[in-house]
C-alpha cells in the first residue's frame, strides 16, 4: 500500500533536482568568460515506481526525479583535432616570426644593405676601368670594398645574434613545458582521488585539458587516458607525461659550433640524456630556423669564398702602377722581371693564398713565405691555331694551411693591408697583362714574344673583375691572349694574326657561388627569402582558418550559451516553484487529513 505521505516525497525530489539545475546554470553563466571552460549539465532520471494494487491489478505509480550525474559537454574527436592543428599553427607561427627578422636583417629598400654595397663596390670598378691612373677612382674602390666587407660581416653579425636569441626561447620553452608537465600530473592525481567515489571531476578536467592546449603549442601530443582517468602524453614515441609521473627536458651544455662562431645546444630527456626532437610546434620550428639561419650565414661565406678565391685570381692576372710593367719570354715559358704590381691579392692577406675547395665546400688558406711572383705564358695548339695566353705564377715556401669555412670565410674577408696602407691603392692591379707579338727587322714573327702592361691609363683588368660581380662565370673576361695562324715554318707573317682578344673563364672552374655572378647569387638568395617566407605566411593564414573552425566547432559543444542559460534558468526556477506549490497543496491535504477529519458528532 502507497504511503500517505509517499507524494510529498515526490515534490521534495522534484525541488532538489530543481534546485540543483539552477545551481549549475549559476556555474555556467559565472564561467561563461573562464578560459577552457565547458558547459556542464545535470542529467535527471526518474526514480523507481512504486506498486499500487487497483481493481485491475497492480500498477507502477512514479515516485519522482533525481540526478544521476553532472557532466561536462566535450568534443573529444574535436579536442584531439586542436591540438594535432595548433602544434602545425605554432610551427607556421614561429617560422613566421624568424622571417620577418632575416628579412630586416636583409633589408635593401634603403641604401644600407649588401644590395646597395655590392652595386656601390661594381660602379667603383666600372669607373676604374676608364682611367686606372686617377688616385680618386682607385680610392674609391678601397672604400667601397671596405663597405662591402663590413656590411657582409655586420649581416653575419646579426644572424648569430639572431640563432643566439632562439636558443635563449628555446631555453624559456622547455621550463615551460616542464611546469606543464608537473602541473598535468598534479592534475591526474586530483582527478583519480576525486573521482574514486563516483563522481566526475568537471572542473579539474577543464584545467588539464587546458594545459594540453597550451603545451600542444609546442610540440606534437597523443594523449592517451587510462582507466583511472588520468592522462599520458607521449610526443614522437617519448612519454613525457605517464599519469601522476612525468619526464623532465633539459637544455644541454653548450658546445662550441666554430664553422658559425656560436655555441650550439640540444634538448634531452634529464633522466635518460637522450636527445628530444619534437616533428612539430615552436620547438620544431626553432630547431629548423636556427638551422635555416645558418644557411644564409653559409651564402655570406660563399659571397665571401668568390672575392677571395675567384675575385682575388683574376686581380693577380692583371697590374698595377708602381713600377716597370714589361716582359720579354719565348717558348720556354720563361720571363722577365715585371715589377711588384702584379700577382697581388685585393682580399685576404697578403701573405696567404686561397683556393676554393669544392668537394668539401671550404676555403683552403695557404700562408707562405719567401713569396716569389713571375710571369709565364702558356701555348697550346688548338686545331691550326696556336694560343698563348700570358699567366702569373707564385711560389714560395708553404708556411700553414688552413681550411676556412661558415663565419671564418666572412671574418677574412677584408681589403689587404698592403692595398689600405699608403699609397698602396697604386696596387690596385687594374691593367692587364697581355701576349703581343714580336717582329723582327725583316717583318716577320717568331717564336718569341712579349708580356706587355698596357699605358697607365688602361683599365682592362677592372672591367674583367667587374663582371665577377655582375655577369655570370661564362661571361666572365680572365685575360688577355694571343692567337694567330700554326703554319709550317718557325716564321709567320704578322698578317696571319687571327685575334687578340680576351678569355673567359673555364665553365670547369669551381666557384662557391657556382656559375652565377656575386650579384645574382646574393639577388636569389633574398628572393628565396622573400619567397619562403611569403609561403609560410600563406601557410600561416590558412592554418588560422582551419584553427578558427576547430575552436567554433569546439565552442558550440562546449561554449556556455547566454540565451540557453537564461531559458534554463527560468524553466528550473518555474519547476522549483512548481514542486513547492505542489508540496504547499499535498501539505494542506494532509492537514485537513488528519486534523479534520473524525472531528464529526464531537
Amino acid at each position: 500500500m502507497r504511503s500517505t505521505f509517499a507524494g510529498l516525497n515526490t515534490m521534495v525530489r522534484g525541488i532538489f533536482s530543481n534546485q540543483l539545475s539552477l545551481d549549475t546554470t549559476g556555474h555556467n553563466i559565472t564561467n561563461a568568460s573562464t578560459e577552457g571552460y565547458s558547459r556542464q549539465s545535470v542529467n535527471l532520471a526518474a526514480t523507481r515506481g512504486q506498486n499500487v494494487s487497483s481493481i485491475y491489478g497492480e500498477v507502477i505509480v512514479g515516485t519522482g526525479v533525481d540526478s544521476t550525474s553532472i557532466l561536462r559537454a566535450r568534443n573529444v574527436y574535436a579536442d584531439k583535432q586542436y591540438w594535432a592543428e595548433t602544434s602545425q599553427q605554432k610551427y607556421f607561427t614561429t617560422q613566421q616570426t624568424n622571417y620577418d627578422k632575416v628579412e630586416a636583417i636583409f633589408d635593401d629598400s634603403k641604401n644600407t644593405g649588401l644590395k646597395n654595397a655590392i652595386t656601390e663596390f661594381y660602379n667603383a670598378w666600372n669607373d676604374l676601368s676608364t682611367n686606372a691612373s686617377t688616385a680618386s677612382n682607385r680610392i674609391a674602390v678601397i672604400e667601397k670594398g671596405n663597405v662591402v666587407a663590413d656590411r657582409i660581416k655586420t649581416t653575419a653579425q646579426q644572424l648569430q645574434s639572431q640563432i643566439n636569441s632562439q636558443y635563449e626561447d628555446m631555453r624559456l620553452n622547455v621550463k615551460s613545458i616542464n611546469d606543464y608537465c608537473d602541473q598535468l600530473t598534479q592534475l591526474n592525481q586530483n582527478i583519480m582521488q576525486t573521482e574514486a567515489s563516483g563522481g566526475t571531476a568537471n572542473d579539474l578536467r577543464d584545467q588539464r585539458d587546458e594545459i594540453v592546449d597550451k603545451l600542444s603549442e609546442y610540440m606534437n601530443l597523443n594523449i592517451y587516458e587510462d582507466d583511472k582517468g588520468m592522462y599520458s602524453v607521449v610526443s614522437n614515441g617519448i612519454t613525457l607525461v605517464n599519469g601522476n609521473s612525468h619526464l623532465t627536458l633539459e637544455m644541454s651544455d653548450p658546445y662550441a659550433n666554430k664553422t658559425y662562431g656560436i655555441s650550439d645546444y640540444s634538448v634531452n630527456i634529464k633522466e635518460s640524456g637522450v636527445v628530444f626532437l619534437p616533428t612539430n610546434g615552436s620547438m620544431k620550428a626553432q630547431l629548423d630556423t636556427i638551422a635555416e639561419d645558418k644557411g644564409y650565414i653559409d651564402k655570406l661565406a660563399n659571397i665571401s669564398a668568390t672575392f677571395l678565391t675567384t675575385f682575388n685570381s683574376m686581380h693577380q692576372q692583371g697590374a698595377g702602377i708602381d713600377g716597370t710593367d714589361s716582359s720579354l719570354g719565348d717558348d720556354d715559358g720563361t720571363s722577365a722581371y715585371v715589377g711588384p704590381s702584379y700577382g697581388r691579392n685585393f682580399w685576404g692577406d697578403e701573405d696567404t693564398l686561397y683556393t676554393w675547395d669544392a668537394d668539401n665546400q671550404k676555403v683552403v688558406a695557404k700562408k707562405m713565405t719567401d713569396i716569389k711572383r713571375s710571369l709565364s705564358v702558356d701555348t697550346a695548339t688548338v686545331g691550326t691555331d696556336k694560343v698563348r695566353t700570358p699567366k702569373v705564377t707564385i711560389t714560395g715556401t708553404l708556411d700553414s694551411t688552413e681550411n676556412l669555412d661558415g663565419i671564418n670565410i666572412i671574418n677574412a674577408l677584408g681589403i689587404c693591408t698592403d692595398i689600405k696602407s699608403t699609397g698602396g691603392q697604386n696596387l690596385i692591379a687594374a691593367r692587364k697583362l697581355a701576349v703581343e707579338e714580336d717582329t723582327s727587322s725583316t717583318g716577320k714573327l717568331k717564336g718569341t714574344y712579349s708580356v706587355k702592361v698596357n699605358g697607365s691609363g688602361d683599365g682592362t683588368n677592372a672591367t674583367n673583375l667587374s663582371t665577377i660581380i655582375n655577369m655570370d662565370q661564362a661571361n666572365v673576361h680572365s685575360t688577355s691572349f694571343l692567337v694567330y695562324n700554326d703554319g709550317t715554318s718557325d716564321y709567320y707573317d704578322t698578317t696571319t694574326i687571327l685575334d687578340r682578344t680576351t678569355m673567359t673563364e673555364p665553365e670547369s672552374t669551381k666557384r662557391a657561388i657556382n656559375t652565377d655572378s656575386i650579384n645574382a647569387y646574393y639577388s636569389a638568395t633574398v628572393a628565396k627569402l622573400g619567397s619562403d617566407s611569403e609561403s609560410v605566411d600563406d601557410k600561416s593564414d590558412a592554418q588560422d582558418k582551419l584553427i578558427t573552425q576547430i575552436k567554433n566547432w569546439r565552442s558550440s559543444t562546449s561554449g556556455v550559451d547566454w540565451n540557453e542559460e537564461l531559458s534554463n534558468m527560468i524553466m528550473f526556477q518555474q519547476g522549483y516553484s512548481a514542486c513547492s506549490r505542489c508540496l504547499t497543496t499535498m501539505d494542506e491535504m494532509l492537514d485537513k487529513l488528519i486534523n479534520s477529519t473524525g472531528m464529526v458528532g464531537r
